[in-house]
């Protein structure tokens, strides 16, 4: 098998604070192969952005302290590269996407100002060609006359057009991996849904690799090709998005899935057939104050006694359509080398009680 363009593995994220250290990222990794889209999913403060930012290297240190036994792209190490080497990869190499343009947009600069930088910061180009290369980019982004508003500035522009300013300022310099965080918090559902699809339709055209972060797992789910779920800095899943769609195995999975509205079906007076959808209870726990066992014990329809006192391992479960996934559940049963074993009827009876949930 070809080597991942990005591995992670066992990414840890400290913060020192005036009541101790807190551990937002515990222990996590995945991989990010060539050409395709990998999304990280949680609720908001499960460590999905400062993974990102970690593995970006543009947390502050201190207060935060960034540790991991392997966080390698293209071949690189990356916690080993001096601070001129990291920056000369960020922009060129990796790009970022934050998840509030207007803040990452500088007020007092138009975006085609800014748009040009871009290009000049890394490339051995003049202004004009720099503007001839940020217009183009502009109008690949779906940018609206581009021409026309090139001298506009972020306040003037809405949410969905800054968002694709941000996204041409990210592929100025035809990055191999382009990190999306929250690229759709601040939108609409109509812009969220176009700003998603253009990110797919740049990811296969540009030939580039993306890690998706979001907290809508159904919004991602129309463009991964792998999805990690990420609970109070765990990872709690871990598959192909196929299979974990349509078979989640971890009752937070389960539960997110379960959380999302479903497809409405028109009436013939083209009204809306009104739905209550169902929410997890409670929120996810104080980093200061983890449960003594599986940190989703306390939320979870489901947990037995062992799920208060002991934390879960992740575990390689057992092969579904040829494609591997892991998850951490006492309720779940490992992969044998013979496959499923006697006790696996475990996981059937874990998805039809969250189901009855």
């Amino acid at each position: 098998m070809a080597a991942p363009l990005l591995a992670v593995r066992d990414l840890v994220v400290r913060f020192a604070t005036e009541e101790g250290d807190l551990t937002a990222v515990d222990g996590v990794s995945f991989d990010v192969p060539k050409g395709s889209t990998v999304a990280l999913v949680g609720e908001s403060g499960c460590g999905k952005s400062v993974t990102a930012l970690g593995i970006m290297r543009l947390l502050p240190e201190p207060p935060a302290r960034v540790a991991a036994a392997q966080i390698t792209f293209e071949g690189r190490e990356l916690l080993t590269l001096r601070p001129k080497q990291m920056r000369e990869l960020r922009g060129a190499r990796i790009s970022m996407v934050f998840q509030d343009p207007l803040a990452s947009l500088h007020p007092l600069y138009s975006v085609g100002a800014q748009l040009s930088e871009a290009f000049r910061l890394h490339l051995p180009i003049g202004r004009s060609e720099a503007r001839r290369r940020a217009l183009e980019l502009l109008r690949r982004v779906g940018f609206p006359e581009p021409a026309r508003r090139f001298g506009d500035y972020p306040h003037e522009l809405s949410g969905g057009m800054r968002q694709r300013v941000m996204i041409a300022i990210a592929l100025a310099c035809k990055p191999a991996l382009l990190i999306a965080d929250e690229p759709t918090t601040a939108l609409d559902m109509a812009a969220a849904k176009e700003i998603t699809a253009l990110l797919g339709e740049l990811r296969r055209e540009l030939d580039m690799s993306l890690l998706l972060i979001s907290h809508d797992i159904g919004l991602v789910s129309e463009i991964a090709d792998r999805i990690v779920v990420l609970y109070a800095g765990h990872v709690v899943e871990h598959a192909a998005a196929q299979q974990l769609l349509g078979a989640p195995r971890h009752p937070y999975t389960q539960a997110l899935l379960r959380s999302l509205p479903p497809r409405r079906q028109r009436q013939r007076r083209r009204r809306l057939t009104p739905t209550r959808l169902p929410s997890i209870a409670g929120s996810v726990p104080d980093l200061g104050r983890l449960p003594g066992g599986c940190r989703f014990s306390d939320r979870c329809p489901v947990a037995i006694d062992r799920c208060h006192r002991e934390a879960p391992e992740l575990l390689t479960l057992s092969a579904r359509d040829g494609e591997s996934a892991q998850a951490r559940c006492h309720l779940l049963e490992p992969a044998t080398p013979h496959g499923p074993s006697a006790a696996s009827g475990a996981e059937p009876m874990l998805t039809e009680a969250v189901e009855r949930s």
